[in-house]
């Protein structure tokens, strides 16, 4: 097989916060309304996505693994995984605020719910003026006194509240207290899982079922990480032309290339798959002599046995991704 780079058709998800961002601004294609996450690569079971086009189209990573193994993902990925792909890939436009909410660790997801646990990490693409993203607690804080704010419904003023703009990025290990605020656009980069618990719901009711959702504060209370952190935000070197180290975790890679003008990219030492998110502008990949877009808001799979490449672009920023 000769290897070529693979985007994948993406799967549109209503949400009852979701707003008009992802059509509006990353041009994505649906007729729904409340279109909250666009899974622009998924191994979540039922929710698969499959590559658009080209000798490979509509096989889904599991097949892709099946069929070529540590050549589509890294030998290290494969023996460490096996069919099952460790990242799951999404952009999310948040109208509303998403709900407050904590993920469980690799170790208790495996023994709930028989899933991996929910890293993750956020790049903010586009903010509203005084969007805010929730992330921790702002003081230290005991689970008693916790839990009277949450009695309370006072839960909201005991969280870390953080004004965003572009380029804002955020490192959200699994315990971590969270939300999206409203009004922000953002690039998701997290393990394969779809574990949530739930905490405050802001008492709304979901207008396609007429109910208000679940809240999962029982599973959520031994998991959540009380202990509050002197900053939240990511720091990070923006030198063009090089992959500059966004976050780098147990579970995922991610560097941020500012491109202005061409870069050959040769990964021979890198043994795994590498994606990229275009995060702002537009990027032309050459392999083997072929041209490949990726416009601000696709998302583009290289396999593991591809090694050269080369990426061009007058002005766009591209999130480089890897296990």
């Amino acid at each position: 097989m000769t290897f070529y780079p693979l985007k994948f058709t993406p799967l549109f998800k209503y949400r009852i916060w979701g707003g008009e961002k992802l059509k509006a601004h990353l041009n994505k294609d649906y007729t729904e309304t409340n279109i909250g996450e666009s899974w622009e690569i998924s191994d979540v079971e039922n929710d698969e996505t499959q590559v658009s086009s080209g000798a490979l189209a509509g096989k889904t990573l599991k097949q892709l693994i099946n069929e070529f193994k540590g050549s589509f993902v890294g030998e290290a990925v494969y023996q460490k995984f096996g069919e099952a792909f460790p990242l799951l890939i999404k952009f999310i436009d948040a109208k509303t605020p998403l709900s407050i909410q904590v993920h469980p660790s690799n170790e208790v997801a495996k023994e709930r719910h028989n899933s991996f646990g929910k890293n993750e990490m956020w790049y903010v693409m586009q903010a509203d003026d005084e969007a805010e993203l929730i992330v921790g607690f702002e003081k230290k804080i005991s689970k008693e006194t916790y839990l009277k704010h949450l009695d309370a419904g006072t839960v909201l003023n005991v969280m870390h509240h953080e004004n965003v703009t572009a380029g804002d990025t955020f490192y959200i290990p699994t315990g971590r207290v969270h939300a999206i605020g409203a009004g922000v656009l953002l690039a998701e980069i997290q393990q394969t899982s779809d574990v949530t618990y739930r905490i405050y719901d802001y008492d709304r009711v979901d207008a396609k079922t007429g109910q208000k959702r679940e809240l999962h504060n029982d599973l959520a209370l031994d998991v959540l990480d009380f202990k509050p952190q002197d900053s939240y935000k990511t720091t990070y070197n923006l030198a063009p032309n090089v992959s500059n180290t966004l976050v780098h975790s147990p579970y995922f890679k991610t560097n941020i290339i500012d491109l202005k003008g061409n870069v050959n990219k040769d990964y021979t030492n890198i043994d795994s798959f590498i994606i990229f998110m275009c995060v702002e502008g537009e990027v032309t990949l050459t392999h083997n002599t072929k041209d490949y877009s990726i416009k601000m808001g696709e998302t583009l799979l290289l396999p593991a046995a591809i090694n050269n490449i080369s990426l061009a672009s007058n002005s766009a920023k591209i999130l480089e991704v890897y296990y």
